[in-house]
């Protein structure tokens, strides 16, 4: 045999039986360090003693990751088994998934409001040049605004004295709205109403006779008035005693049902935004009578300064179709002041404990009229 095919010698260890190269001097396996005289064979050709060879088993990388997954899983599984028998694991709670419940959308009704009434809106002011012979009334007078306003507005003194070509702001007047018509009363209505009555409550003794004789009012009358079917009355019942309709006795001439309300009076004079400047001015107001009025009955003339506010009225009550405004009403402080007037029908209602004439309306109060009148400076001398 040539000596390239010889085989090349290995030895055995004696520790953990590994078959090495004979040179070799350290087991690799078991790390066993060979010396000459622990060398499997002696130089002597004594043969060494040689241990029984272990079973060689070769695993590939992925047998040997499955039996890793295999062991944690039986691994796992033996560990739960014990919990589970202690007690110590606890099955988790299903929790119940939420169905949608479908909501319910209201449809909202519609409700009908009431149409508000438009409000008056202020009106801008409007910018003036002042012309030659202007003065504050006249301007006032163009305008339709009270001289107040004007001294107001722009800061003047009480004399108002212009500028030619100065610059005013002249407020213009709020828009007033319409008023609402009022209900016209039936011919029947208006009777009705115009018919004087007193409240009686019936005592134990009372009969509808009895009460009708007290009052000089027919039975029939009474029960018609009230409503009712019969004569019978009863105790503690209040019954409308209608006075308009006593009956005829041999005195004086009853009391006839007062007519319908009349119509408002026509005004004649003076004209609405006349203007009373001189101190000897006597302003008269007149209107035109009403058809049909009886003699007891007459007019309640109202009057206002409007630039002084609210607090200055007369009221005054005559029978004639015209009225001078006195004296003393006549303002006081060198300014013009508007003046308001109108005039509505009155009829008497009574007494009061001085003797005095108690008026009530009669008919529909006239339309307004406004006129201008000049302060006299603390004279009240017309």
């Amino acid at each position: 045999m040539s000596p390239e095919n010889t085989p090349p010698k290995t030895k055995i260890c004696p520790t953990c039986g590994t078959r090495l190269n004979d040179n070799a001097t350290r087991c690799l396996v078991c790390g066993r360090t060979f010396t000459a005289a622990s060398a499997p064979e002696a130089k002597s050709g004594t043969p060494a003693v040689k241990s029984p060879r272990l079973p060689e088993l070769t695993i590939t990388l992925p047998i040997a990751l499955v039996l890793i997954l295999l062991f944690i899983a039986i691994g796992a599984g033996a560990v739960y088994g014990i919990l589970q028998g202690t007690g110590k694991v606890v099955e988790p709670t299903a929790t119940p998934t939420p169905s949608l419940t479908p909501t319910v959308t209201l449809t909202a009704t519609i409700t009908p409001t009431n149409t508000i009434q438009p409000s008056a809106t202020p009106l801008p002011d409007i910018e003036y040049t002042v012309q030659t012979n202007d003065t504050c009334l006249s301007i006032a007078l163009t305008f339709d605004v009270s001289v107040n306003s004007i001294i107001l507005k722009n800061n003047l003194s009480t004399e108002c004295i212009l500028t030619v070509g100065s610059k005013l702001l002249v407020p213009q007047p709020t828009p007033t709205p319409a008023p609402l018509p009022t209900e016209t009363l039936q011919p029947a209505r208006a009777t009705e109403s115009a018919c004087q009555t007193v409240d009686y409550v019936v005592l134990s003794t009372d009969t509808l006779g009895s009460i009708a004789a007290n009052y000089n009012v027919s039975a029939q009358s009474i029960r018609e008035y009230n409503g009712k079917t019969s004569d019978v009355v009863y105790e503690g019942e209040t019954l409308k005693i209608p006075l308009c309709e006593r009956l005829p006795t041999a005195g004086p001439t009853p009391t006839p049902t007062n007519p319908p309300p009349y119509s408002a009076p026509n005004l004649l004079l003076p004209a609405d935004g006349a203007v009373f400047m001189a101190a000897s001015d006597v302003i008269t107001l007149q209107w035109a009578a009403v058809g049909g009025m009886r003699e007891n009955e007459g007019y309640a003339v109202t009057i206002e300064d409007l630039t002084e506010g609210t607090g200055r009225k007369l009221v005054e009550y005559v029978t004639d179709t015209k009225f001078i405004i006195p004296a003393n009403f006549r303002p006081t402080d060198n300014l013009p002041h508007a003046i308001r007037w109108f005039v509505v029908p009155v009829r008497p209602a009574g007494q009061t404990r001085e003797g005095q004439p108690v008026w009530e309306p009669a008919g529909a109060v006239s339309i307004s009229r406004v006129i201008v009148w000049m302060g006299s400076g603390g004279s009240t001398t017309p």
